[in-house]
């Protein structure tokens, strides 16, 4: 990457940063030189770097730091692609992904969400392509030192936690589709992608009636190829997502408890309340379906969870979000409803933004916030929610309007006899929109595989092969594998490679490896498209396919 700059300010002491994969050539402090060493490498954590200050601060006195380093092409945190690898085939393409713990894989710096910092910074690019970070643009000019080259500078003012830095570089195009949002992308998906997020404003003024203002100000999106390990990424400025959200189905653009129970306020102020419990059931659904994966007594499921000396992105999974929001969610059902409920979830937003906070504070804010119902408080089983694995103690109260049609036609597919499959047809699915046909794939999903002959009638009734929605495809190969239709597994392979999402090709790489008849050709697959996927896609479908490096 060529030899960085990194500056920052210090109180008092001598710190000692996070690093990982990184060089470092030079430390100054207050411009002087300074002593610095690397600590013991950990398997995942990196190695820490220790620098010594020239000079005793006294206290309270200011330090400016300044490192002289250089990432490792093969950074943890970064993905690069050659030409090939991109839409367009004609200039290569870099993004950055720093959540959990990778921004120390990109710079030396304080990894952790306890510590935030604001940040200002000049990239320099080939001049035929665009930078952004999540940061507000702040212009571009040509690059001095070379011709071919442009800098473009960025500053983010509002105190962020590392793994909210984010960086992109590519042959992008933009398209305003809001007063504050552009969308970006590669130019042969950026059309498309504007059609798609071009209900972006009513989305963000709906979050900001629910629980205060937007405070970042410019509120774009970026369409990453389709490696993107994430449905999104919520970088301020610049929220990072996946093109298999690029469905021709408005409410799939939005994306750990609170940011899932907004989301469904969100949907259910757009779309009506029957909408909102029935994304909350699926959601239940998938936590089931998580949790069956895991086992139900994995530490992992607990949803305060320890993660001493535990890789962050192998703890990884969808219980901190639908756990957490099952929580709120019953919650809400026994302090008085939605109305009253989304003025805690407000005073909550405001009490603490900007802080780092535990559970133990949140849940001190809640009796605070509902000290006239602190009765109701008491009766519930915090230690179950907070700290046994598995399912919640308690299961909320859901709408099943819009679910009962998904229900009745996965129990009709589950308890046909063969004489049965005749009478399924086509007209099963008229009524049904995109929502409900992947609850019903969900619900099939919870159930013992169906025989072969049943996946094969469905095919030929309903065609599931020939559509697109990434949701529903994912649902009905997952099906079809576990019901070992061998003719499902090209599909499967190549939905499992064709992009990187992690909820989608772990499961399916899994599903495979599972199934003897395509054990070997998934782990052959898997090894020749290693090399072009995200690190920790490879890392972590290398260790579900027991191919660990």
């Amino acid at each position: 990457m060529g030899i960085n700059h990194w500056k920052s300010r210090f109180r008092a002491f001598s710190p000692v940063l996070d690093t990982k994969d990184v060089q470092v050539f030079k430390v100054t402090v207050n411009g002087q030189d300074a002593q610095f060493a690397f600590g013991e490498k950990h398997s995942f954590k990196g190695t820490p770097l220790e620098i010594t200050f020239p000079n005793e601060l006294r206290r309270g006195e200011e330090a400016i730091v300044e490192v002289s380093f250089e990432s490792s092409p093969q950074s943890s945190a970064l993905q690069w692609f050659t030409p090939e690898q991109t839409s367009g085939k004609k200039h290569p393409f870099l993004f950055s992904q720093c959540q959990a713990i990778h921004c120390r894989a990109i710079f030396p710096c304080q990894d952790t969400p306890a510590v935030k910092l604001t940040y200002y910074a000049e990239i320099s690019v080939p001049k035929e392509l665009v930078a952004l970070m999540s940061a507000n643009r702040d212009g571009e000019a040509p690059d001095p030192e070379d011709s071919a080259y442009k800098i473009y500078r960025f500053s983010q003012n509002v105190p962020i936690p590392c793994y909210l830095f984010a960086l992109v570089v590519g042959a992008l195009e933009s398209r305003k589709i809001g007063p504050r949002t552009l969308v970006w992308a590669e130019k042969e998906l950026v059309d498309k992608s504007a059609y798609e997020f071009s209900e972006a404003e009513a989305m963000l003024k709906t979050a900001e009636d629910l629980a205060g203002p937007y405070v970042w100000g410019q509120y774009d999106l970026l369409v990453l190829p389709p490696s993107f390990p994430y449905g999104g990424m919520e970088n301020p400025c610049l929220t990072f997502v996946t093109p298999t959200l690029l469905v021709i189905d408005l409410y799939q653009m939005l994306n750990e408890g609170h940011t899932v129970y907004l989301e469904r306020r969100i949907g259910g102020r757009l779309f009506g309340e029957q909408f909102r419990h029935f994304q909350a059931l699926g959601g239940w659904q998938e936590l089931q379906n998580t949790i069956n994966t895991l086992g139900d007594k994995n530490p992992v499921t607990n949803l305060v969870i320890n993660l001493d000396e535990v890789d962050p992105d192998v703890a990884y999974s969808s219980v901190p979000y639908e756990k957490g929001f099952a929580l709120l969610f019953y919650l809400e059902q026994l302090l008085g409803g939605p109305d009253v409920f989304i003025g805690f979830l407000k005073a909550y937003v405001q009490n603490f933004a900007y802080k780092s906070i535990v559970t133990e504070d949140w849940k001190k804010f809640l009796y605070s916030y509902f000290k006239d119902k602190v009765d109701i408080l008491d009766k519930v089983d915090w230690n179950s929610w907070f700290h046994a694995p598995g399912m919640p103690p308690v299961k909320p109260t859901y709408d099943m309007t819009l679910s009962n049609a998904c229900i009745a036609l996965s129990q009709r597919w589950i308890q046909a006899k063969e004489s049965d499959l005749s009478s399924f047809s086509s007209a099963d699915l008229k009524e049904m929109s995109s929502h409900q046909l992947i609850e019903f794939l969900a619900l099939l999903l919870l159930e013992a595989p169906l025989p072969l002959s049943h996946v094969q009638r469905m095919q030929e009734v309903y065609n599931f092969n020939a559509i697109s929605n990434s949701e529903i495809r994912f649902r009905w190969l997952r099906l079809c594998i576990r019901s070992r239709w061998e003719e499902a597994i090209p599909l499967a392979l190549k939905m499992a490679t064709d992009q990187g999402r992690m909820k989608f090709t772990r499961p399916l790489f899994r599903d495979l490896y599972n199934f003897d008849k395509s054990q070997d050709l998934a782990v052959k697959t898997f090894l020749e498209h290693r090399a072009s996927m995200h690190p920790v896609t490879s890392m972590l479908v290398g260790k579900d396919l027991k191919q660990d490096q």
